[in-house]
């Protein structure tokens, strides 16, 4: 991966190297097509083309499609991705449509509730279908009694979203075979890849993850297939 093109397209902890983690021990093979839900500027859906050669079906809201194909192009992988622009609400696909859904750092904007999943997401996928999703977490559910010196640095939208293994767990283990949860290894990389760059919304999370200092924020990664 381009490091300029990495740092220009990232919107957050280094997408590619959580993918790179969410991906390493699943079967994904040529001619799949891939939900990637949530794409962003497209740097997951770069990783999936180039290293499995899969066909992904790249989703976001707010980066246009034209955008991410053009990037697509630059990345020279324009051939196995459909850029759209939609709602993860309401996704326009086929029953039993995908193989696989990935998706990195997005899933708890519009995954955080006891219907997504089940209403939205599950009809799309094929039975057995991969599951791959990871997203910001906590270690433990802090709602309730916030650390006073994080309180001016979490967005009070942002902290509800974010929620610990133990509450993430309840929303997929009735939908999913060979379900695993865990904390991912990358965070540190991850995260300071992306506080490294000059985006000024990279240079406002710089104090927030030094007051944290590993005590209460992570990264969440799930797998699972389609029961």
């Amino acid at each position: 991966m381009d490091i300029e093109f990495l740092n220009e397209n990232m919107m957050g902890p280094n997408a590619w190297l959580i993918a790179e983690e969410l991906t390493a021990n699943l079967h994904l093979k040529r001619g799949m097509r891939v939900l990637d839900l949530g794409c962003g500027r497209g740097l997951t859906s770069v990783f999936l083309a180039e290293k499995f050669g899969v066909q992904v079906f790249a989703v976001d809201l707010w980066t246009t499609a034209t955008e991410n194909y053009n990037r697509f192009k630059e990345a020279g992988v324009s051939n196995l991705i459909v850029p759209l622009q939609l709602d993860a609400l309401q996704l326009p696909f086929a029953e039993g449509f995908f193989d696989v859904v990935v998706s990195v750092d997005s899933y708890h904007y519009f995954g955080n509730n006891d219907f997504y999943f089940e209403k939205t997401l599950k009809p799309i996928l094929k039975e057995d279908a991969i599951v791959a999703i990871a997203f910001p977490g906590m270690k433990y559910e802090v709602h309730d009694n916030i650390p006073e010196e994080m309180k001016p640095l979490w967005d009070e939208e942002a902290l509800k979203m974010w929620h610990s293994i133990d509450w993430w767990k309840r929303k997929f283990e009735p939908y999913l075979t060979e379900f695993q949860i865990a904390e991912m290894d990358c965070f540190d990389r991850a995260w300071n890849d992306w506080l490294s760059c000059d985006n000024p919304y990279a240079v406002e999370d710089r104090l927030m993850i030094q007051t944290d200092n590993g005590r209460f924020m992570n990264l969440i990664k799930l797998t699972g297939k389609i029961r």
